[in-house]
């Protein structure tokens, strides 16, 4: 028996679905039974719980070798860190309580960093956590830059006519889709051959700055001239809480930028085949930006 966290999510209802079509017996757990439902028409054990109750976790472990395991997104929260901090303690104590003998979690690159990397402390404190059970199998995925990310430029390009973010236009960034992550991570729980504790690089099919990000959306979308800028702090977090993040939210991820910016925190493996995904970031934004923009225009 497998479980995923956050099996409706992004990366989690890839996992769900690779194990489920492998033919093994999976317990989809999430926030909202409606969610699940998709994956328990084909097959899943469908578990309501909140990622912040061990005790409901620990109930979802139960009786399981192996699970996926990831802190979901909680972008209303006016106490970001604090939320992920009561998420991993619940599901490092319901791991340990569950016995749950491998494990395979999300983390990000820059997860080496102790502090200075806005919500990515809150990963490098869940793996730090996990290391800790003693008899367990861990492997962490650091994932690079989610191209999803960049599906908030839409706002912005279509009323300014522009890209625009905190990041340096020219920092090239480790860029992948969620996709493929939740295909990796499914890869491993099948395969299985991972000992101890373990990291992995998750890279992407190549490096990309926001120079060529723009460059690509606006072929894609017929604007050939279109440019990204980079704001300044003080024009950002606005623009964030707009979107509906919070205020406090919203000052992690530009505190995650300017420790891209500078360096501090990046990729630590060189690109091998091991750590580099397939899908192109022009084949993301057919996919996924287009029919955004195209809604957005539309609205």
């Amino acid at each position: 028996m497998y479980v995923v966290l956050g099996a409706s999510g992004n990366t989690g209802h890839v996992v769900a679905n690779s194990l489920l079509s492998s033919g093994k017996k999976v317990r989809v757990v999430g926030r909202n039974a409606d969610h699940l439902q998709l994956l328990a028409n084909k097959g899943g054990e469908a578990f309501t719980a909140d990622v912040i109750d061990a005790q409901s976790l620990t109930r979802a472990f139960q009786g399981v070798e192996s699970a996926y395991i990831l802190i979901p997104p909680n972008t209303t929260t006016n106490d970001y860190r604090g939320f992920q901090e009561r998420a991993s303690d619940a599901i490092a104590k319901a791991v340990r309580d569950a016995g749950v003998k491998n494990i395979v979690s999300l983390s990000s690159i820059g997860a080496d960093k102790p502090s200075s990397t806005g919500p990515v402390v809150g990963l490098h404190n869940l793996e730090q956590k996990l290391n800790q059970i003693e008899g367990a199998n861990i492997l962490h995925l650091r994932a690079g830059y989610f191209m999803e990310n960049t599906l908030s430029q839409v706002a912005p390009i279509r009323k300014m006519g522009l890209a625009v973010g905190p990041v340096r236009s020219d920092l090239k960034l480790p860029m992948i889709a969620s996709s493929d992550i939740g295909k990796a991570a499914a890869d491993e729980l099948l395969r299985l051959d991972f000992k101890g504790k373990q990291t992995r690089e998750l890279q992407g099919q190549r490096d990309i700055c926001y120079e060529e990000v723009a460059g690509i959306i606006g072929k894609a979308i017929g604007k050939a001239d279109l440019k990204y800028v980079q704001a300044p702090d003080e024009q950002v977090r606005p623009a964030l809480v707009q979107a509906g993040l919070s205020d406090d939210l919203a000052g992690l991820i530009l505190e995650m930028a300017k420790a891209l910016n500078s360096g501090y925190m990046h990729a630590l493996e060189p690109r091998s085949e091991r750590n580099t995904t397939g899908t192109k970031y022009e084949d993301f934004v057919a996919e996924f930006f287009v029919p955004a923009y195209r809604e957005q225009a539309a609205a």
